[in-house]
């Protein structure tokens, strides 16, 4: 299917994406307010981890709803469905491979969902500091 935008709007729109979702600075934000102390979106880690502590071998990623294909509110778009299903498809299986990498070199990884955050913000804070603690805790 051709793309209906010209190169200079569909050059624009790609320019308009985050590398970093308001969700993740919400969070990060606060966990940083709590005196937890991390890095962002490490490049040099598999994954690109939106929060990393390499001291503890430690790895959280947000993962959107859409991009991710959350179980609950997944949706693909009508248009251009074959392109869709293939690129979230290959999302969930780098989800997949990268969450096995790390668990095979025995680090601590945990994924948020999108909706998660949105619904109970506050939990989900408290969940993190509890996980980023424990894992202190036991080294």
């Amino acid at each position: 299917m051709a793309d209906n935008l010209t190169a200079e709007q569909r050059r624009k729109n790609m320019q308009a994406i985050r590398s970093q979702s308001k969700l993740e600075e919400i969070v990060t934000k606060e966990l940083w307010n709590r005196g937890i102390r991390f890095r962002r979106n490490v490049k040099d880690l598999k994954g690109k981890p939106d929060i990393a502590i390499k001291k503890y071998k430690l790895v959280i990623f947000i993962d959107s709803c859409f991009w991710h294909v959350c179980p609950i509110h997944a949706n693909i778009p009508k248009s251009n469905e074959t392109y869709w299903k293939e690129k979230l498809s290959r999302n969930q299986k780098r989800d997949k491979e990268v969450t096995e990498y790390y668990l095979e070199k025995e680090w601590n990884i945990k994924r948020i969902w999108e909706h998660e955050i949105k619904n109970d913000f506050d939990k989900v804070i408290f969940e993190l500091e509890e996980f980023i603690n424990k894992v202190k805790n036991t080294l």
